[in-house]
């Protein structure tokens, strides 16, 4: 058996955000490579996948790398930085194991890889095991000076690079000992550079770049700027030379920002708004997704979704596929607003039925902002989890019953084990949804343990596992004897009540909740 000769990593840059400026060689790798890999924050939505799309061809693996935290705190042991640290180790093993499996990785990067790039990180760790080589791109500084149309330095000049996170008096220092400047990563530092631009009396002669060369382009005088609308992709120049034409925007930034309000009001209400649809694919078995699913799925221009679960729908030609982490609801459900509000047609993937512990909830919680006004948005229901289990050991849920989510990731757990302890008083068969996972090992045990407080200790448990899957299987403990290293992420249990029975047949245990109670 011949040795599987290690894949190449390419570090791709994409320019600074019109899909044209990207180079022939950056295009010709893209379509080439077998991974397309790239960051994006939190919300899924990532910049530089937008702008290699067109480069891109049918049948690649992508690999979606989303930052764990931006600006936001973390409760991560090593903070923000032990988190982003944990984050760069994990991805590169990612991308090292395609690179070992001798799959060619694009991971692209916008601007230029090694110029304020995420893509350095990913060198640094793996160019000492991998072949890699870098495609220089154009940078947003080089943009952005080109979208202002007047040199940026001449002659003798010295051009500094700054970044906005710089404290305010160290920017303010660097800025009056240099002859012109590009300020980058802007966003929330934007009222600390206009202080460091005034104390060093270069404001006047300052400019503001926002998204240069992308369809969202703005130029204004910096002093002009609402601190309040300044992204992260923008960025501020002061030039060296003195401008021998009027800069762009430079007499009426006022006005400006008037005719592009005008002018965005009337391409909103021009252009095609789409739909989100919330589906449920059922639990497992591709035979439990509806007819009604199916045809929002085929129709669908773009799926957003957990990985695990998109991964479960067929891929189709020109569908744009946007896979996940599990923990960015929120993020997922913003993004596919977003997509919509742009004309898409979105799936948005769940397992089971999407309005139990999945994404309804968090799309139509989201749509509620006025800024999604006019998306419309459906819920197409989908088989539970609970009612899969249930069915293949008889009626365990035959009468009245709870659902309840074990995990306490968006609920404090005392709230868990007061809802435990309603229901088992109110003697109610109660179906468990996430039970544990591999970060949470010990509320089986203490859910068994409040269940035992109010109800006997042959209470029958059902334990199904992948129900409908490759792995499915099914059995029946008693309470008292549910083990809590029997039980998994993929496990939902039915706990029964008092009228809850179980009885043997040739195919195994049956188990039914009575609709009657004793007189």
């Amino acid at each position: 058996m011949s040795e599987i000769m290690p894949g190449k990593l390419w570090g791709v840059g994409l320019g600074p955000g019109d899909p044209e400026l990207v180079t022939v060689k950056a295009a010709k790798v893209i379509a080439d490579a077998d991974v397309i890999a790239f960051h994006s924050a939190r919300h899924g939505r990532s910049i530089s996948r937008g702008i290699a799309a067109p480069y891109m061809r049918e049948g690649q693996l992508e690999e979606h790398l989303i930052y764990p935290v931006t600006t936001e705190t973390t409760d991560h042991a090593g903070g923000y930085q032990g988190a982003i640290d944990e984050f760069y180790e994990a991805a590169a093993e990612r991308l090292a194991a395609h690179l070992a499996a001798g799959r060619t990785v694009a991971l692209l990067a916008a601007g230029d890889p090694l110029f304020y790039s995420s893509y350095m990180h990913m060198h640094r760790r793996l160019a000492d095991r991998f072949e890699a080589e870098i495609i220089p791109g154009i940078t947003s500084v080089s943009a952005a000076s080109a979208a202002l149309g007047t040199p940026l330095v001449e002659g003798e000049q010295v051009l500094t690079v700054l970044p906005g996170t710089l404290p305010t008096a160290e920017l303010t220092r660097r800025l009056r000992d240099t002859d012109a400047a590009a300020i980058m990563k802007l966003g929330r530092t934007y009222p600390g550079v206009r202080q460091a631009l005034s104390d060093s009396g270069r404001l006047a002669d300052a400019y503001y770049i926002e998204r240069a060369s992308s369809t969202r382009q703005r130029v204004l005088a910096a002093a002009e700027v609402d601190d309040a609308d300044v992204p992260y992709f923008s960025i501020t120049l002061v030039p060296g030379p003195e401008p021998t034409t009027p800069l762009p925007r430079k007499a009426a930034a006022g006005q400006a920002l008037a005719t592009e309000a005008v002018a965005r009001q009337d391409d909103s209400a021009t252009r095609p708004v789409g739909e989100v649809v919330v589906v449920g694919l059922g639990p497992g078995s591709p035979d439990w997704t509806t007819p009604e699913v199916q045809q929002a799925l085929t129709e669908a221009t773009d799926l957003v979704g957990y990985t695990t679960y998109i991964n479960r729908v067929p891929e189709r030609a020109g569908q744009r596929r946007h896979a996940s982490d599990n923990r960015v609801e929120s993020e997922r459900a913003a993004m596919a607003l977003d997509l919509a509000k742009q004309g898409a047609r979105v799936a948005v993937i769940s397992s089971g039925d999407p309005g139990v512990f999945a994404m309804a909830a968090a799309v139509l919680e989201e749509s509620a902002d006025p800024q999604w006004h006019g998306v419309p948005v459906r819920v197409l229901p989908g088989l539970t989890a609970a009612n899969a289990v249930a069915s293949r050991i008889g009626a365990p849920l035959g009468h009245d019953y709870a659902m309840i989510s074990l995990s306490d990731r968006l609920k404090p757990w005392e709230v868990v084990a007061q809802r435990l302890s309603a229901v088992a008083a109110a003697d109610m068969a109660i179906a468990i949804y996430n039970p544990a996972s591999s970060q949470r090992t010990w509320q089986v045990a203490a859910m068994r343990d409040l269940l035992l407080e109010h109800r006997k200790p042959d209470t029958p448990v059902v334990l199904g596992r992948d129900v409908g899957g490759p792995t499915e299987s099914v059995r029946v403990v008693t309470l008292s004897d549910l083990d809590p290293a029997e039980v998994d992420m993929r496990t939902l249990l039915i706990v029964g009540a008092s009228t809850t029975t179980v009885f043997q047949t040739e195919r195994g245990p049956r188990v039914y909740t009575s609709r009657r109670y004793a007189t």
